[in-house]
């Protein structure tokens, strides 16, 4: 079939094969380019097939070598309608890695239920063994905690009161005013439960009891903080409270595994296109007037340059690792530059309408989101058939 962007909201309908497989190929590429990373050798990826968390699979593949398993939930194609595209890119990453001899294994499912954990653990035992690194990079709107049955909904709202700023929308270049009316208690505590830290640490739990963790293991979990601009509605609301959550969540996993040597971090990573920023009023806005900013100062990175650098230099360095003063690692510093900041702010004070093209990379935010689901990539022709049915080779049943 010819597969054409069909977009809804923030939202893209289809997903093209052959994009989603070059822009697996771009990633690899550039972290070959970067050369080898003494680094780890066996990786647990939850939620490994989008990105940060496909960055951190391709990033300890072709980095380090590492054999991988990739935990995700998603969409197979059916005749005549397209996979969602993290299913394409985790076929094309399997394709990639089994080319060149890498163990990689794939299980698709709810990786906040029970049975996907024991999945996953009986893959460990049969193939792998131990893990050395356990990246955990979950976005999901909703979780039913598997210990209960309840199914709980995240918000985006700020706390306290009416947030209300300039938005974006990137398909027609209008600037708008939109206002959040506040969360109530009952939002905070159900987007803590979806996005806080309580599954990562049911993983590692699982991970331990069954003494899958190798000495010195590590695990990341990726946040964001983000400016001032965006603080009410982010950082101060209820997403806000829930990577606080995650935060501290990162110190009890740390006490857990200090009988391994083991450690826990959070990395704060940079403002970035993904399916799920494109969904927060405001952040939009702000990341077309930062990207016109940080590609003028050639500091821009997307995902597959920010974990890059954060295993080439945070993580796997022979120096302790550097961390802020709340224990976080910060690869978000480029984007939190004061002039950096202060450059955008002023741009914000500008920003109309008529304005953005001028003062923002409104292209370049479009270009990103429509990559994510393989379109707009250069080199792939977009006017012939494509096979929309594709296996992903190391699947399990």
């Amino acid at each position: 079939m010819i597969i054409v962007p069909k977009t809804r909201g923030f939202i893209c309908l289809t997903s093209h094969p052959e994009g989603c497989a070059q822009n697996v190929k771009n990633q690899i590429n550039y972290v070959k380019s970067k050369g080898s990373i003494d680094g780890p050798k066996k990786v647990l990826v939850i939620g490994a097939s989008t990105g940060f968390g496909l960055a951190s699979r391709i990033t300890s593949a072709f980095g380090s070598n590492a054999a991988t398993i990739g935990i995700f939930f998603e969409k197979p194609a059916a005749p005549g309608k397209p996979a969602s595209p993290g299913w394409y890119n985790s076929a094309a990453f399997e394709q990639q890695a089994h080319q060149v001899g890498l163990y990689a294994k794939s299980i698709n499912g709810d990786a906040f239920s029970n049975e996907i954990k024991q999945q996953t653990i009986d893959l460990i035992k049969a193939d792998l063994g131990q893990i050395d690194l356990v990246i955990y990079s979950l976005a999901s709107p909703r979780r039913t905690d598997p210990v209960t049955g309840v199914t709980y909904n995240s918000t985006l709202k700020p706390i306290g009161q009416p947030f209300t700023n300039k938005t974006v929308d990137f398909h027609t270049g209008v600037v708008s005013e939109i206002s959040i009316q506040p969360a109530n208690e009952e939002d905070i505590e159900n987007t803590i439960k979806v996005m806080g830290g309580e599954d990562w640490e049911m993983w590692i739990d699982a991970l331990k009891a069954e003494n899958l963790l190798a000495p010195g293991a590590t695990t990341v979990a990726y946040s964001y903080i983000g400016p001032l601009l965006t603080e009410p509605v982010y950082r101060k609301g209820t997403i806000g409270r829930a990577k606080d959550h995650l935060e501290a969540t990162a110190f009890t996993i740390a006490d857990k595994l200090k009988d391994l040597g083991g450690k826990a971090y959070v990395s704060v990573n940079k403002a970035l296109v993904t399916q799920a920023s494109s969904a927060i009023p405001v952040i939009p806005l702000y990341i077309s007037l930062l990207y016109k900013i940080m590609k003028e100062e050639g500091i821009h990175e997307g995902c597959i340059e920010q974990i890059q650098r954060l295993f080439q230099q945070r993580l796997y360095t022979p120096t302790e690792i550097p961390t802020d003063e709340k224990g976080r690692i910060r690869v978000d510093d480029w984007e939190m530059r004061e002039d950096v900041q202060a450059k955008v702010a002023e741009l914000w004070k500008q920003a109309t309408t008529e304005s953005l093209p001028a003062i923002g990379d409104l292209k370049g935010y479009s270009t990103d989101f429509f990559n994510l689901f393989g379109f707009e990539v250069p080199g792939v022709d977009y006017e012939k058939e494509v096979d929309e049915m594709v296996e992903i080779p190391g699947l399990q049943a």
